[in-house]
């Protein structure tokens, strides 16, 4: 066996002060950089900067979320971009959109000569951005309970759609949302951004080419479900955040930092682990990991047909089982956060960091005859190009709800403790009213109801 390492990563670094008052243009993008740990600087010309580009031919973008994940990491791609302009965000927390806004603002104002400029608004509420007639396309990175309600606004108005992975918080929700994308023609690109790293595509590429033979097992190596929360002590909500619009359509829970913490913390917020608001690891790592061992095995449009969570017997760890026989478990061996296909003639193991292959494979180039799998160099780059050419990105929307219902449909066998039978195409459990009122969730107060008419 032989190693190949590839470091790009989304995550960002621990550590960096938010609300650092210095600022340039050059500054911006270093704390940013080094708060995309990983992450690679791309030259202007790969991203396909050219010189000006009028008004009327740049897509307008509007942030909803503006914490870590949008200041560190996804607003960066589309500043120096000459066809693609940042022009609003909303968040329920006041010191992250006021710091975000300002930070844009001082970008542009640095980058035009323009002191005054103040064209990035900041709204509390996002509505104000989804149904903005001179907003073309929103990023949405706020808490999973959020996705489906927030891409389905944007989308109803006519907005194509950057999604943070998971797509969505359950199973109707991300069909729901696959619904109406294709309703309204718009493009909707799912933030499982592995699928536009190198590594990722030649194991994938090696995989479903047959280069290790038949799949014997795929092991998925992430962390578990979420828990409850329930015993988190009621703090009293901040004045600067609107607790009430934060939890939108999750039934009410008392506040504590844990969810939603100041914008000083120097980690990722907790809301991911409580069962309400997220999925736990299976979710936040999962989505990543489900996706390139479904991307690997063809079944980009399909799913499981059995979960098993773990029994003590035949099955010590979650097991998932595809309609070939191939079975897919969650287990920990040795490399985190990383998938390893085990095939008949070999085995491939891939992370962010290392890309293993049999040492015959290390340099060995694709035939003329084999299958190539949607190449895409940038991930964000990758949802631009769709919007102009009104194409499917490389994660689009069916994608994204099919990864991200892997995750949900073990978690519910995980909460339940008992096998599960699916159908990948009628998206339902068999036999299995409880399992099955588990697809989805009530929304509360002025959401209650919201669903419905997309599914």
């Amino acid at each position: 066996m032989s190693g190949k390492r590839d470091n790009k990563s989304d995550s960002v670094g621990n550590g960096e002060h938010l609300v650092d008052k210095t600022f340039s243009r050059r500054n911006f993008l270093e704390k940013a950089a080094l708060a995309a740990a990983g992450f690679i600087i791309v030259p202007r010309r790969v991203l396909g900067g050219t010189g000006y580009t009028a008004p009327s031919d740049q897509i307008r973008i509007g942030f909803i979320g503006t914490g870590r994940q949008t200041w560190g990491g996804l607003s960066r791609w589309f500043l120096e971009r000459d066809d693609t302009k940042v022009v609003a965000a909303s968040d329920v927390d006041k010191l992250k959109l006021d710091f975000f806004t300002g930070r844009i603002n001082d970008y542009y104002a640095e980058a035009t000569g323009n002191t005054g400029y103040k064209d990035c608004k900041g709204y509390r509420d996002f509505r104000e951005i989804t149904q903005h007639p001179d907003i073309d396309a929103v990023v949405i990175a706020t808490p999973d309970h959020w996705h489906g309600i927030q891409a389905i606004m944007a989308l109803e108005s006519g907005k194509d759609v950057y999604c943070e992975k998971p797509l969505s918080l359950t199973v109707a929700e991300g069909r729901a949302m696959v619904n109406v994308t294709r309703k309204n023609d718009r493009v909707l690109q799912t933030g499982s951004m592995q699928r536009s790293q190198s590594g990722f595509l030649r194991a994938a590429e090696l995989v479903h080419n047959g280069y290790i033979g038949d799949i014997e097992k795929v092991v998925v190596s992430v962390g578990g479900p979420p828990d409850t929360c329930d015993e988190l002590q009621t703090q009293f909500v901040p004045e600067y955040l609107d607790w009430n619009m934060w939890l939108g359509p999750v039934k009410h829970t008392y506040y504590n930092e844990y969810y939603a913490p100041h914008i000083d913390w120097d980690g990722w917020a907790r809301w991911r682990y409580c069962d309400r608001f997220g999925g736990g690891d299976m979710t936040d790592w999962g989505t990543h990991m489900f996706d390139i061992a479904q991307w690997a095995l063809g079944m980009d449009d399909a799913g499981p047909v059995e979960v098993n969570p773990p029994d003590g017997n035949e099955y010590p760890v979650l097991t998932y089982k595809y309609a070939n026989g191939i079975p897919m478990i969650r287990d920990d061996f040795g490399m985190g956060n990383s998938v390893r296909f085990v095939g008949m003639e070999g085995t491939i193991d891939v992370s962010r960091s290392e890309l293993i292959v049999p040492d015959n494979l290390e340099n060995h180039e694709l035939g003329s005859n084999d299958d190539r799998l949607y190449q895409s160099e940038h991930h964000y780059l990758d949802w631009v190009e769709a919007i102009k050419d009104r194409s499917k990105p490389i994660c689009d929307v069916e994608v994204g709800h099919r990864t991200a219902t892997v995750a949900s449909i073990g978690n519910i066998a995980y909460k339940l403790g008992r096998p599960l039978k699916w159908d990948p195409e009628a998206e339902c459990f068999e036999n299995d009213d409880e399992a099955n009122r588990m697809l989805s969730r009530p929304f509360r107060g002025e959401w209650r109801g919201f669903l419905e008419p997309y599914l």
